[in-house]
Parts: C-alpha cells; sequence; structure tokens
C-alpha cells in the first residue's frame, strides 16, 4: 500500500468527506482518508424515523460528560458517529445554516474571508435545494435539502399555527433569509432515505478516483513531527500498526477526536497532558478549551387528546426560533429555539406518556455562554476522554432558559392546540416559580449534539489555529471540522460545517470546486 500522500484528511465525518470529494477533483492530488470506523452497514442508520434508536451501538464513540452540577449533577451521554459519514449517521437531519449574525465571531477570528457573506458562495456550492428559486440557495451541489409540504404532522402544523398567532415570524424555510420565526424543517434526506455527507460527496464515482484510498476501522494514535511539520501519523488498523506520511495532514475527526490527537502527540496544555501522562512537546493552552454545546430541554410534554398519528418525517418535524423578549421581533439572531416533537420526549429519570399518546415541545438556548473544556484521559487512544462542558454554568444561560420554557408553555397553551393539548405532562401546571422552573431545567436538559469550539480559530497568540485554519506553529497541519469554530451558531452545525470545509478547499487548499 502506497504510505506517502499529498493530503492525509483524518476522520471520514462531514467535513472529511467535503474535503477528500472536493481535493481528489484534481487528479494530480493524492489523498489518503482515513477513518476509524467502517462503512455504515446497519439499516436503520438510513430510516430518517430510527435516529433515536442509534446511540450505543459499535459504531457510537459513547463518549460522557462528567457530571454536571447545574444539571442534577447527572451524567451526559454523548454519541458520536465512529463511521463513514460521522455524526451525520447517528442524529436527526435538519438542515440550519444559522443567522447571517452568528458569523460576525467568525469574521471577527478569521477577517473578513470567514464572513458569512464570504461563506455564502460556499453553502451554496455545497447544496441542492428545489422547492423554490432562491438567489442565496445552490442548485447543483452534492447535498439534497429537502422542504417538506404534505409530509408534515398535524400536530406540527398546530404549533406553527400557535407560534405565528403569537407573533413569530413566517419564514417560507430556516435558511432563505432569517432564521427568526417559524417553519417546517428542511432535512437532509433523500427519497426517504437519511442523507449524510458522506452519502452526498463519497460517491461510487469520487470512490472510484485513483488517487483516493479510503482507510476504514483505522484509528490514529499520533501525529509524529520533525521541527515545524507534521511528518505524518501512526495509525492501527486491525493488528497492524501503520505510518501514513503526506506533504499536508488535514484534521477533520471532529470536536472530540481532533484536540485529542493533537493532546496524544504532546500538543496541548501542559498541565493536563502531564496529568494525562503525555510528554508535552508545546504547551497550548487552549487545545481542548472554548468547549460549547447546544442544549435543548426534554420537554414540554402534552397528553393528546386524540390518537397522535406517527411523524412521517423524523419525529422532530419543526423548528421555531425567536427572540424571547419580543416573539414578534425578526430583526438580530435569536436567543432561543422551540421545537415540536410528534411523541413524548422526556429526559431519563422523567416519567412521560407513550407513544401516540402525546407530543412535546423542545425549549433552547441558541447562544449559550457556558464554556466547557475537553482532556485526555489518557496517554492511549483507548483512554476515555474527561469531559466537561460546564452545562449551564453562566447565569445567562439559567435565565434564558427560564424564559424558553416560558414561551414553549405559551405557544402549548395556545387556542391553535386546543384540537390536541389534553393537559401538560412536564414539567406539570404546578411549577411556575423560577425556582420550580430551574429545577425542571436541570432535570431535563440534554445536548443538541453540536460540541464545537475546542481548536477555535482566533487572530491571538492563543488561539489554536490561524485564519488559514493552520495549526500555530506547524507549517503543514490544518484542522478542518466544527472544531475550530469561535462561536456556535444558533442552529444545528452540520451545515456550517460543510460550508466552511468547501471554503477552505477553495479559499486555502486552492482545489477544484466542481
Amino acid at each position: 500500500m502506497e504510505t506517502h500522500f499529498d493530503v492525509l484528511v483524518i476522520g471520514a465525518g462531514s467535513a472529511g468527506s467535503v474535503l477528500a470529494a472536493r481535493l481528489t477533483a484534481d487528479p494530480a492530488c493524492r489523498v489518503c482518508l482515513v477513518e476509524a470506523g467502517d462503512e455504515p452497514a446497519d439499516p436503520d442508520i438510513a430510516d430518517p424515523l430510527k435516529w433515536t434508536q442509534l446511540q450505543g451501538r459499535a459504531y457510537d464513540w459513547a463518549y460522557r460528560t462528567v457530571p454536571q452540577p447545574f444539571t442534577d449533577w447527572r451524567v451526559h451521554e454523548w454519541p458520536r458517529g465512529k463511521v463513514v459519514g460521522g455524526s451525520g449517521c447517528l442524529h436527526a437531519m435538519a438542515y440550519v445554516r444559522g443567522h447571517a449574525d452568528d458569523f460576525d465571531a467568525w469574521r471577527t477570528a478569521g477577517g473578513e474571508r470567514w464572513s458569512f457573506e464570504s461563506l455564502l458562495p460556499a453553502f451554496r456550492r455545497s447544496e441542492s435545494f428545489t422547492a423554490f428559486e432562491h438567489s442565496a440557495r445552490g442548485l447543483g451541489g452534492p447535498l439534497d435539502v429537502w422542504l417538506p409540504q404534505d409530509e408534515v404532522s398535524p400536530v406540527v402544523r398546530a404549533y406553527i399555527a400557535a407560534g405565528q398567532a403569537l407573533g413569530a415570524p413566517v419564514l417560507s424555510d430556516h435558511n432563505s433569509g432569517s432564521i427568526v420565526g417559524t417553519s417546517p424543517n428542511s432535512l437532509n434526506i433523500r427519497n426517504g432515505r437519511r442523507l449524510s455527507v458522506a452519502d452526498a460527496y463519497l460517491t461510487p464515482e469520487v470512490r472510484s478516483r485513483p488517487n483516493l484510498t479510503i482507510l476504514t476501522g483505522c484509528e490514529v494514535d499520533e501525529i509524529e513531527w520533525e521541527n515545524s511539520l507534521a511528518a505524518g501519523i501512526v495509525a492501527v488498523r486491525g493488528s497492524e500498526t501503520l505510518r501514513l506520511s503526506a506533504d499536508r495532514i488535514v484534521l477533520s475527526a471532529g470536536a472530540i477526536s481532533s484536540p485529542l490527537i493533537l493532546m496524544r502527540s504532546g500538543i496541548g496544555p501542559e498541565a493536563s497532558l502531564r496529568d494525562a501522562g503525555i510528554a508535552c512537546r508545546l504547551d497550548r493552552t487552549e487545545i481542548g478549551e472554548n468547549l460549547q454545546d447546544h442544549l435543548l430541554g426534554l420537554g414540554n410534554v402534552y397528553r393528546a387528546r386524540k390518537p397522535v398519528p406517527p411523524s412521517r418525517l423524523q419525529h422532530s418535524e419543526s423548528l421555531m426560533y425567536l427572540h424571547g423578549d419580543d416573539m414578534a421581533r425578526a430583526e438580530g439572531s435569536p436567543d432561543i429555539v422551540l421545537a415540536c416533537v410528534v411523541a413524548p420526549s422526556a429526559a431519563a429519570g422523567l416519567k412521560a406518556p407513550p407513544y401516540g399518546s402525546a407530543y412535546t415541545l423542545l425549549f433552547g438556548v441558541t447562544h449559550p455562554q457556558s464554556r466547557g473544556q475537553l482532556r485526555p484521559g489518557g496517554p492511549s487512544r483507548k483512554d476515555a476522554p474527561i469531559i466537561d462542558p460546564r452545562y449551564l454554568d453562566a447565569e445567562y444561560d439559567r435565565a434564558t432558559f427560564r424564559t424558553a420554557l416560558r414561551r414553549a408553555r405559551e405557544v402549548g397553551a395556545h387556542p391553535a392546540l386546543d384540537e390536541w393539548r389534553d393537559a401538560e405532562v412536564l414539567p406539570g401546571p404546578e411549577a411556575r416559580t423560577d425556582q420550580e422552573l430551574d429545577a425542571f431545567v436541570a432535570r431535563s436538559v440534554s445536548t443538541h449534539h453540536h460540541p464545537c469550539g475546542t481548536c477555535r480559530m482566533g487572530t491571538d497568540d492563543d488561539a489554536v489555529v490561524d485564519a488559514d485554519l493552520r495549526v500555530r506553529g506547524f507549517d503543514n497541519l490544518f484542522v478542518v471540522d466544527a472544531s475550530i469554530i469561535p462561536a456556535i451558531p444558533c442552529g444545528p452545525i452540520n451545515a456550517a460545517v460543510v460550508a466552511l470545509a468547501e471554503h477552505w478547499v477553495a479559499e486555502v487548499a486552492g482545489a477544484p470546486t466542481r
């Protein structure tokens, strides 16, 4: 097997799949895509209704946080994809770019090239959106963005009507203008099946390219260095130890694995590496810091007056982005989000009615101020990482969650839902005071599966990567995935990850984009 390449891409999730496909469009560029997991073989992955059942299977890294003091000292499960397609094979399929204002922090961190306006061509290049024509949307990209119509649940239609009656702006969709308001979710679904970014980009034509090598079941131990160059990687594939080298190495292993690979290679906070038994080669205090994630309250549950028909989509069918102080205000990025799930959806330890007899309004904070930390649990790739998201550590997050829950109940109690609503089950009508709402939030919040920020981009000396996404101190090592995000966008981050990978290929790597 060839062991030297022009580019090594570590991780075949959303970002890595984009990079492999775009870089190999140049026949002279030899790329090796290294993935710790295998090709997706479980048919449940492709079924949009079964995503809630995939946690804990063989292709889940099955991470866990440390106990969180502001969430009733609970340990939170963090399912992440160990499979070609990455976490895009495990979680819900909503496609949300975010609000244009969300990318002001990206512009501050990386310059004008990372503004929303500069990223827009990458968003358009990635997507195939055919519901209607719009100058901001892409038509011929690899990734289908489907806007359902007749398939939307009647419960969700009533929820949308309730939000609009309370002043929430009416949207065509969440990606063709302002995100503030409500609409059915746009979904990465093709012909009734989940469409992961790997499905979209690593097509049979791409996989057949002679300049692309895909190694699955191949876990990276560490990066090997020569002065300021990343010379190659040491990886394990079955019983075989591999040494692969490249002119450029790109970490696209995600917000957990990318910083862990750096830290196992001796690059990271000296104290954290010492505690894990790792010799520190370069003290970089910010690697593993700035950890951000969205939480959702699971949930504001209502027993239904009549049977709730099963979802024909993915259970969670509509997001409602709002300003908590004024549901009718349209300008600016929202601070809360609601969602309607066509099923009872409650956190572990909370009792909900049986499936088919209830529906749920989820509620969350779009721009949490809490910042967590990721550290290696030991020197080996087999050592579980220490993940501390510090959920609800910031008072802003706790106060805004109270507002989000109150807005969810306001929507849930609106006459537009009278046909469906029997009674509120969770948190229950007796929960009214700030203290009672805080207690319910602490027991009910769960990850929205959007970890990011652990190798943040910035212009300051402490930033992990620069505007080219090059790791500071190394000439040929890059990070291109959710870990570089300086501040989390308001919605699901997968669309932004695809765009940043597309953008890096065009603006930094100089590779063809078609």
